[in-house]
Order: structure tokens, then C-alpha cells, then sequence
């Protein structure tokens, strides 16, 4: 069965798994991804340095049939707090072709990201992304809010992956050299 765009998928039809070792012959693939989503090479080349930071936390996939059609890339930062840096996620970039959006595939890599990491006992996750979507995933502007970031504050959200995480926690968020800042 093909969707209709704008149509969700079951999430049978779509596999969210972690990138792996046999995906590096389809790197072209992927960062083919990277840049019909965005519409230029800025991500994946994001992604490749991060890579080479050694800032890589978890990447996964989503494959629609045997076609890679999606990608996700959390990444290590910290909060520089008063008491010392406090640990947290990055969720940059995430990335789903085109002719694939609007069915739930963004939302998939997302949700099995966020288990992935609260399974491996990760607190904090941070995202600049559009205030209109990544709250229904639980990411808020005011749980962000005392974190002192260059982002515009509607578009910078924090996320607790673990109750109260974020409580009390006030400091400059720092990101792996490869995002530049």
C-alpha cells in the first residue's frame, strides 16, 4: 500500500532502528536525506562533524520498506552551571525526505530516540526546532527558559527525560565544537 502524503503510516510499515556499521555504504543515502530536507549540505555536514568530535550519542534510522527515508542525530552538550557542567542531549538534526513528511515518520524517530536514551539514563534533551511541533513530544520553551542559549527562546525547549531534571538548573548550554558556537 502506498500512502497518500499527508496520510499517517501504521508504524508497522515504518522500522525506526539504529544506524549501523553496514549503513556507511549507504552514507550517500543518508546524507542524501540530510539534504533534500534541508535543502543543502549544512546538516550533513553537521552530522559528519559531530561525528569526528566524537559527540555522537545515538543515531537512528526509519525505513519505509527496504528505502532509508529518514534519520535522527542526538549528540552530547552540557549546561555550564555554577556547580559544574550538567550533562545533557542534543537532538540535531532530525530529517525525513520529502515526499515522506507529514506521516508520522519525524514523530517515530523522535518518540523511539527519546526511549532510547531515557533507557540508557540520559536526563536532559535540548532542541532548537519550531515551537509548534516539538512540544507534542514533550519539549517546552519554559522548561528552557533559565538556560542561556544564542536561539531565539520560542524555538529553544528542553525536555526532562527524567522527573525534575531540569529543576533548579540554570547555566550556559554548551554544544560539541561541531555546531560552531
Amino acid at each position: 500500500m502506498r500512502a497518500k502524503i499527508g496520510h499517517v503510516l501504521p508504524f508497522a510499515e515504518v522500522t525506526v532502528r539504529c544506524e549501523n556499521a553496514e549503513d556507511a555504504r549507504e552514507r550517500p543515502v543518508v546524507r542524501s536525506i540530510d539534504q533534500a530536507a534541508f535543502g543543502g549540505p549544512d546538516e550533513a555536514e553537521l552530522i559528519d562533524a559531530v561525528r569526528a568530535d566524537g559527540a555522537e550519542i545515538l543515531s537512528l534510522v526509519a525505513e519505509l520498506g527496504p528505502r532509508i527515508v529518514g534519520r535522527i542525530l542526538f549528540s552530547r552538550m552540557w549546561i555550564d552551571t555554577g556547580s559544574g557542567p550538567v550533562p545533557a542531549v542534543a537532538l540535531a538534526p532530525m530529517a525525513v525526505l520529502p515526499d515522506c513528511q507529514r506521516r508520522g515518520i519525524g514523530g517515530r524517530l523522535i518518540r523511539t530516540g527519546l526511549d532510547a536514551l531515557r533507557a540508557r539514563g540520559e536526563r536532559i534533551v535540548i532542541v532548537v526546532g519550531h515551537p509548534a511541533y516539538y512540544p507534542r513530544f514533550g519539549f517546552s520553551s519554559e522548561r528552557a527558559r533559565p538556560l542561556d542559549s544564542p536561539f531565539p527562546p520560542e524555538a529553544f525547549m528542553a525536555q526532562d527525560l527524567s522527573p525534575g531534571a531540569l529543576d533548579g538548573i540554570r547555566g550556559k548550554v554548551g554544544y560539541s565544537a561541531a555546531f560552531g558556537l
